[in-house]
């Protein structure tokens, strides 16, 4: 491709501003983002939930409907039929000749964005009929290759299946062949690849690169994951309530950020490579904390670089070696001896035939009081099944799970009942765990009457405000409902609804995976914290090994329902043995701009200027 075609500007955005309307207000949304992207390009877009990144997209495609919200400035978008067009003055019914055809959105649950009743075959073919003058049966042929491009085994099989029927890496590249199947010149990508493996995120990511790279595509990926904008964008938006806080070049916001906000994204997350006593949240790039822990408003910042907040917070070997004799030195709080939990699965209504999925194969290792034991492996190795099995949530066929000295396989119900006050869960959805018709302060007592918990209510009342504290959001949250609150709020108030019970043991199932990176931090660092103030122990279930690496002394990497590798974080990480644990670790994104991608990009703009 030519050079001034290659550096042609595809999609120019001018004072993208987005007002929400009440009868007692006006909320900006968003105001005045200004952005360009060309053919070929790719553009990160980062920040904290309500930054305003998914919306700016939706209003580019226009996708809010509201009354009460007023879209303003212009989107100058170089169509392949049309010329130069404004995409927020079009019609509805002009609108929908682009949207799907020359630009795509891929959401981030393709649960939710694919039609439950449609097989997946028919949903890219309804998209390729609709657009294209072909055949039906030449849109099926054309359907089939896109399952292949995007790398889906079994394509004829997938091609007839339902949504439901396949695991949440595969629905997204079904996701992603919708979204290719009319060769769009623009891809919007909404957190496409936070919820996924990183062995499935890795694939994920070559596709976008192969798009790019060949077809010639540009893609705007929005994402909290500032290790996977490292390896794929060229360019990089960093958004904060709606503005554009800082912007520029991938090498230049991740080697020399400029804003505080920034450079507290990027300290925030966790490390694969070194082990921190505390990770660093943006509250230390912008002001300083009091010695009673309350923010101070004006203050100086406590850091000044990410490379200082890494350096005062790293946990030296010497430091880690005593921490874990000492641990390691006790008796174990839990035993898992032999545990087996099998399914039995049906190919179809009309088949008979059983087949039995062993979702966790004769699993054995022990958890010491105080540890965090770390458990990672892809979806469906049988990570969660375990930990729910070990609560005997499911029960499983055979095995021991001694907790201090008893069977629990062996306990009555009431024995079980009895047992869980002192053995909890935090699930991995907080919207799904909490009762949307109970307030936050009812979720919190609930479990003290069951386990009759505090001689009155009103005593009940108090200890509940006083774990919304402990887990630092306000008393006065009492009586509002979850919907009113973020995921990050929602989950610190799940943390609050396990204490209530006063547990010794307590199973962390992706309770960070869904988080943007600045609340992951913060929840991290409170488990963290939780534990040496209550003398918890833990289980992390998580598929984010950087986490994992963080939080946990211990990892098991647990694979098809075994435990194939265990030992201490950083034996595992710095030298794995198996075959496995090295895919996992080479499957993360490294978080290292691609340095050669980013100097062709700087000679391309030099030579245009």
């Amino acid at each position: 491709m030519a050079l001034a075609e290659a550096n042609k500007v595809l999609l120019e955005v001018n004072n993208l501003s987005i007002t929400f309307h009440t009868e007692d207000e006006s909320n900006t949304a968003l105001n005045n983002l200004n952005f360009k992207i060309r053919r070929g390009e790719t553009i990160g877009v980062v920040g904290e939930s309500g930054s305003g990144k998914t919306i700016s997209v939706l209003a580019l495609l226009r996708l809010i409907q509201s009354s009460s919200c007023k879209v303003s400035g212009k989107a100058f978008f170089d169509s392949q039929k049309s010329g130069l067009i404004d995409l927020l003055s079009l019609s509805e019914s002009e609108m929908n000749q682009y949207r799907g055809n020359e630009i795509a959105i891929i959401f981030q649950d393709p649960m939710a964005s694919l039609n439950p009743v449609y097989t997946c075959g028919d949903q890219v073919t309804e998209v390729i009929l609709r657009h294209k003058k072909v055949s039906r049966k030449q849109a099926n042929k054309e359907a089939l290759a896109l399952f292949d491009k995007v790398r889906l085994p079994r394509p004829k099989q997938i091609f007839k299946s339902y949504p439901h029927q396949l695991s949440g890496g595969q629905q997204q590249r079904v996701m992603i062949a919708v979204a290719i199947a009319c060769k769009p010149s623009l891809i919007i990508a909404d957190e496409p690849t936070t919820a996924l493996d990183v062995t499935v995120q890795a694939t994920v990511l070559d596709i976008f690169r192969e798009l790019r790279d060949v077809e010639d595509t540009a893609i705007i990926f929005i994402t909290h994951d500032l290790g996977v904008v490292a390896e794929i964008a060229d360019k990089v938006i960093v958004m904060r309530k709606g503005e554009v806080e800082e912007e520029g070049t991938t090498a230049s916001i991740f080697s020399m950020p400029q804003a505080a906000y920034t450079k507290g994204l990027l300290a925030c997350r966790p490390r694969l490579n070194v082990k921190l006593k505390v990770l660093p949240v943006i509250d230390d790039f912008i002001q300083s904390s009091s010695t009673d822990g309350k923010i101070k408003q004006g203050g100086q910042a406590r850091f000044k670089s990410v490379g200082q907040a890494i350096m005062l917070n790293y946990q030296s070997d010497t430091e880690l070696r005593a921490h874990h004799s000492k641990l390691f030195a006790q008796k174990p709080l839990l035993e898992i001896r032999n545990l087996k939990t099998h399914y039995k699965e049906r190919k179809s209504f009309f088949d008979r035939t059983q087949t039995f999925v062993k979702a966790v194969d004769d699993v054995s290792f022990n958890v010491y009081p105080g540890e965090i034991l770390g458990l990672v492996g892809e979806s469906g190795c049988g990570k969660t099944t375990l930990g729910r099995s070990i609560l005997r949530l499911i029960e499983p066929q055979s095995g021991e799970v001694i907790f201090e000295g008893k069977d629990i396989m062996a306990m009555n119900p009431k024995q079980l009942r009895l047992m869980r006050r002192d053995m909890q869960i935090i699930f991995q959805d907080p919207h799904s765990s909490l009762n949307p018709r109970k307030t936050i302060g009812e979720a919190i007592m609930e479990p003290m009457r069951i386990h009759e918990l505090y001689e009155s209510e009103q005593a009940r009342k108090q200890h509940a405000v006083e774990l919304l504290e402990t887990v630092n959001m306000s008393g006065a949250h009492f009586y509002r409902y979850p919907h009113e609150f973020s995921g990050g709020q929602r989950q610190r108030i799940c943390i609050a609804r396990t204490l209530a019970l006063k547990p010794k043991f307590v199973i962390c199932d992706e309770s960070v995976s869904a988080l943007d990176v600045s609340v992951q931090a913060q929840v991290l660092n409170l488990l963290n914290d939780l534990k040496t103030r209550y003398n918890l122990t833990y289980i992390f279930i998580s598929h984010d090994l950087a986490v994992i690496r963080f939080i946990a002394d211990r990892v098991l990497v647990m694979y098809q329902g075994k435990i194939i590798e265990e030992g201490l974080c950083e034996d595992i990480y710095d030298k794995p043995k198996e075959d496995y644990t090295k895919a996992l670790m080479k499957a993360v994104p490294s978080g290292e701009v691609d340095t050669i991608r980013q100097r062709m990009i700087a000679k391309k703009l030099q030579q245009k200027s």
